[in-house]
């Protein structure tokens, strides 16, 4: 079986999953990104097909949340909080780090497609400030040495 197949196979288990009404795009497309890390082409189009919607309209909810990624991202996402609260606290400086540590920039993904790097405006966490979320757990207060160490553990495999 193809990578092109699997994709749409395991796209049509989702779409079942939620049941195939046209109500249900955007849990399905929520649910795809977290099967594959981004929405890949052949799975929005077996999306289409299998709820019965144009490919036009499924790309126009994809691209229209940032939530959903069209590029293919790393296993691991480091978002960087640019807030006010954050930005006051250094954010900036830990954008720079990041960048410097991972060596990309926000919007990238490294070549062993370990880390992709974003910036978000708020992550609700202002009192932690400077933030970073890496896949779903929050990093408050982050330092310099918070990034080496989180950064690093994460290059040696090690849970987070």
């Amino acid at each position: 079986m193809s990578k092109t197949d699997n994709v749409a196979a395991k796209t049509k288990e989702i779409v079942k999953k939620h049941g195939g009404d046209k109500s249900t795009l955007i849990a399905v497309l929520q649910d795809i990104q977290e099967a594959f890390n981004y929405l890949p082409k052949e799975a929005l189009k077996a999306a289409g097909k299998a709820m019965n919607i144009p490919l036009s309209r499924v790309y126009e909810v994809a691209t229209f949340y940032n939530a959903f990624s069209l590029k293919p991202r790393g296993e691991h996402i480091v978002k960087i909080c640019m807030g006010t609260a954050c930005h006051v606290r250094g954010a900036a400086a830990i954008q720079d780090k990041m960048e410097r540590t991972l060596n990309i920039k926000p919007g990238e993904t490294t070549a062993d497609k370990k880390f992709s790097l974003e910036t978000v405006n708020c992550v609700g966490a202002c009192a932690l400030g400077p933030v970073v979320v890496i896949n779903t757990e929050y990093h408050g207060q982050m330092t310099m040495a918070k990034v080496d160490k989180v950064i690093g553990k994460l290059k040696e495999g090690a849970q987070q």
